[in-house]
């Protein structure tokens, strides 16, 4: 059994799901419509373009996500993503792709937990965390 998270936007998944696959380098599995389904006759137009269900390939298992119907979308909140990298320079590199017309939360940086660690909400209002665990297993400087 495993937990694989499932974000829900407001008209903006297939934007969302081409950039995070653009960023991470994730493979864009499935998008999609809503006009796909087979009961989409009588659906009202304003559903037809928006995405029933899409799927990123990450190294851990998939990201899912898809568009609420217009008027039920609500700002995701109490969660971020999180990602851990081996390296610095491809964590920076990510962390600015996710942060580009988002929000810095917390600059990237070394902590006492990690050798650099950074949040920042995405343009698409998700909060992510990006970080390189430390590899001395050491919490701090007494360990």
């Amino acid at each position: 059994m495993y937990v694989s998270p499932y974000l829900f936007f407001d008209g903006e998944c297939a934007e969302a799901f081409r950039f995070y696959a653009r960023v991470t380098g994730w493979r864009l599995e499935t998008l999609m419509r809503y006009a796909d389904a087979p009961q989409c006759d009588g659906m009202p137009d304003e559903y037809r373009d928006r995405i029933i269900h899409a799927s990123l390939v990450t190294d851990n298992g998939p990201l899912m996500a898809s568009d609420c119907p217009p008027g039920e979308f609500r700002p995701p909140a109490g969660f971020a993503l999180s990602i851990s990298l081996d390296d610095p320079d491809r964590a920076r590199r990510l962390f600015d792709a996710l942060a580009e017309g988002g929000r810095v939360d917390m600059p990237m940086e070394p902590t006492f937990f990690a050798e650099h660690f950074g949040m920042l909400t995405d343009r698409f209002g998700v909060s992510w965390m990006v970080g390189v665990l430390r590899k001395d297993g050491n919490c701090g400087e007494d360990g």
